[in-house]
């Protein structure tokens, strides 16, 4: 897998999530009916014929997923006039692609584990194993193809990584963060160890001056879930710089300053696809299969929600989706009526007395059972997805005159975000 051919995997993905941009690339939220039924009538079937209580329990596996909805679909497209719908069915393998993993056998002993345990305090169970497991990623000593550099960390937060680089590789490490709070309590945790760590406190996203200068040639840039535009600052910056390695694991790739994805590499410009935000939200979205308690209120506000857009088309008169405020977990112990009310008083909208708000109920537990299936079938793009935005990133840096590995630096039920990129400039 560490040979495989990215900009041809890339090239792969991009004709898939092209060709089958109807399943996918819409608003659930916006549908009063399965708005690809007439072209894929077989996955219609399937979705609606599928359990209500079933739907969470196959949307939090993946696998369980396509294996769900793939034979379906092939059918549909066997059926089609498609010309290349032997080509399409045979590029449907990606919506399970799989990135290598790597292991890291070295388990920290004795006074290490000791010292780590004051390290880990205050941070949750996760999000340590995340910042462990990335760190062995990281770390030349289990990692051959690195070699030792300083480390800039980029937003670095309290520096928690940076910190156990700093522990266990002994070099030098810069931590950029622009909160001045975090940077404080970060600096106060790496003097009271005395640590080879010291914080910048800048923003990210400023233009860098020669006096602003954070990265260089001989450094390691690491960036451990770097949201949106973040991580794509520092591929920028570290390129330019010609910045010796580069490793990053990216999150969040909606949060970006422009209203579309702007992409990076040659092959994502030639792209026919335009990801808005809501687009780029998709890969994570993943049913967290939670209480009871917890999924009944969750049930009880998207119906709430749905029932009140079924209202406010009628008030208004106008087919369109209006995007209601969250809520408080409190506002669901009151009536749906009176949730009516306050979501209309925040969109300037006025109530008549005689609405029948029991009906509008209805609606929108009908609506949420509709919305529940358009957004399952979505959902089977969303590793294809994610790969096609990793594999912008990854070509990029090879053009950029990168050897660069793509993989899971740790298990999906650590992080769903487990993927990383591993850049290694090579000599001119």
């Amino acid at each position: 897998m560490a040979a495989i051919d990215y900009q041809h995997t890339f090239k792969s993905l991009d004709s898939l999530l092209e060709a089958l941009k109807p399943l996918w690339q819409l608003v659930a939220f916006e549908c009063d009916h399965l708005p690809w039924q007439q072209a894929f009538p077989c996955l219609a079937q399937t979705v609606w014929q599928l359990n209500d209580a079933e739907l969470d329990n196959i949307d939090a596996d993946q696998d369980k997923l396509v294996q769900t909805l793939l034979p379906s679909l092939i059918l549909d497209i066997k059926q089609s006039d498609n010309p290349n719908a032997d080509k399409l069915i045979a590029l449907l393998s990606l919506l399970v692609i799989t990135l290598p993993t790597s292991r890291c056998t070295a388990e920290p002993h004795g006074q290490e584990q000791t010292d780590l345990a004051h390290f880990s305090a205050h941070i949750k169970g996760r999000k340590w194993q995340q910042i462990t497991a990335f760190a062995e990623h990281v770390n030349p000593q289990q990692q051959p193809h690195l070699t030792p550099l300083p480390i800039l960390e980029w937003c670095a937060g309290k520096g928690h990584l940076g910190r156990l680089v700093a522990k266990q590789q002994q070099v030098q490490v810069t931590s950029l963060e622009w909160q001045a709070s975090l940077c404080e309590q970060g600096q106060a945790f790496a003097t009271q160890w005395q640590l080879p760590q010291r914080f910048i406190c800048a923003d990210a996203f400023a233009p860098l001056t020669s006096k602003d200068k954070v990265l260089f040639p001989q450094q390691h840039a690491i960036a451990l879930h770097a949201c949106g535009d973040l991580h794509v600052r520092l591929i920028k910056l570290a390129t330019e710089a010609n910045t010796q390695a580069i490793s990053i694991s990216p999150c969040c790739y909606h949060l970006i300053q422009h209203s579309y994805y702007q992409p990076l590499s040659t092959q994502a410009k030639a792209s026919k696809l335009k990801l808005a935000k809501h687009d780029l939200q998709l890969p994570l979205q993943q049913s967290v299969i939670a209480s009871s308690k917890q999924q009944a209120l969750r049930l009880q506000e998207v119906a709430w929600r749905l029932g009140f857009d079924s209202l406010q088309r009628s008030i208004r008169g106008i087919n369109a989706y209006l995007p209601v405020p969250t809520i408080k977990q409190s506002q669901l112990s009151g009536s749906f009526a009176g949730f009516c009310a306050w979501a209309a008083e925040q969109k300037g909208l006025t109530l008549n007395n005689d609405i029948d708000f029991d009906a509008f109920l209805q609606r929108g537990i009908t609506r949420q059972r509709l919305t529940k299936r358009i957004d399952l079938v979505a959902h089977l793009f969303r590793r294809a997805l994610e790969c096609w935005l990793l594999l912008d990133r990854v070509c990029f840096l090879q053009q950029q005159g990168y050897r660069v590995l793509l993989s899971e630096f740790c298990p999906n039920s650590v992080t769903p975000r487990n993927a990383l990129i591993q850049a290694i400039k090579t000599a001119t």
